[in-house]
């Protein structure tokens, strides 16, 4: 990010009479001095944003938002994604809020039990690395996630910024990755169970899978972003199954290098705001075991289908349209 950019962030967030607190050095920060319940005026919500281009995720604590208010906040950057199928645990009234619940999860909706079904969903430590529904031709801009229910401890989230892995690269490898695509499918890496598992059958079913650049352009900052994943990326088009395999755990290594990352300790009314063009993360599997709720709601806005260094847009190879959920 140039300096001019800092310096603008810094700017919108003094005119709104806001505090932006980075929290680590690439990536991160608690915004103090606004209540999302109450509202926004113009030169807040521009701050906000201008934070969340700037350090890619935002944290707010003490938050008292409602389903409603939390609706009202996300309309304020975007339009909210309307899933056409939601977990049981989310509000009948609110079609654009995801609830996600412990034990509510998939795993419990394809016959096993939650510990299972993380580790067949996250048997390496790269593999859990994800940005929202990635595997879409049009993945969310952004989303906002409300903690209403944490345990005591345990279940931090963890996100990495991809715009500062990609400028970490070597110029060699920058220049390498610019001109590849990679296939982005739902399920990659799963580990089924023998015999009949539905899950597996539910894949197979429901298959959503985009040719994407390796390397996006941002659209609003015109950073380049390294378009990687651990959750969905399935092959580098061109080249071997060798070749690609080599090149993803360079990539996926590089995106999640500590120094890239910032780690937030939720609390009930914590909210997170991130750039899910511009990040991957990482949900907790250190809270399984516990014998505390954990109960999270979240809201997506719309994105672009985004469009590479050589101006190459991704393609869906099968399940999804831009636009339509």
């Amino acid at each position: 990010m140039t300096t001019d950019r800092a310096a603008a962030t810094c700017t919108a967030a003094d005119a709104a009479g806001i505090e932006v607190a980075p929290a680590a050095g690439h990536i991160g920060a608690e915004i103090h001095g606004v209540d999302l319940a109450g509202g926004l005026d113009a030169a807040q919500v521009a701050a906000v944003r201008a934070a969340v281009l700037r350090w890619k995720v935002v944290f707010f604590r003490g938050q008292r938002l409602d389903h409603a208010g939390h609706v009202a906040f996300a309309r304020l950057f975007g339009e909210p994604v309307v899933l056409p199928r939601r977990g049981k645990a989310s509000p009948a009234g609110h079609p654009e809020v995801e609830t996600t619940a412990d034990r509510l999860e998939l795993g419990g909706r394809f016959g096993m039990e939650h510990d299972e079904w993380l580790r067949r969903r996250r048997h390496t430590l790269l593999r859990g690395w994800h940005c929202d529904h990635g595997a879409r031709v049009d993945p969310p801009a952004f989303t906002i996630l409300r903690a209403e229910t944490v345990p005591p401890y345990g279940g931090d989230t963890t996100w990495s910024n991809l715009a500062a892995a990609y400028a970490g690269l070597s110029a060699p490898m920058r220049a390498f990755a610019d001109g590849l695509r990679a296939e982005h499918r739902l399920g990659v890496g799963y580990q089924p169970r023998p015999g009949d598992d539905a899950y597996v059958r539910h894949l197979l079913d429901h298959q959503t899978a985009t040719l994407h650049p390796l390397v996006r352009v941002h659209p609003e900052t015109g950073e380049r972003v390294l378009f990687v994943n651990g959750y969905y990326v399935e092959q580098i088009a061109g080249l071997t199954r060798p070749e690609s395999a080599a090149v993803l755990e360079l990539l996926l290594e590089q995106a999640t290098r500590p120094e890239y990352t910032v780690r937030f300790r939720w609390e009930p009314g914590s909210v997170a705001f991130w750039d899910n063009r511009a990040t991957i993360h990482l949900a907790p599997s250190d809270n399984a075991h516990l014998d505390h709720p954990r109960t999270m709601h979240r809201v997506m806005l719309a994105g672009d289908v985004p469009a590479g260094v050589d101006g190459f847009r991704s393609e869906a190879v099968v399940g999804s349209e831009p636009g339509r959920w």
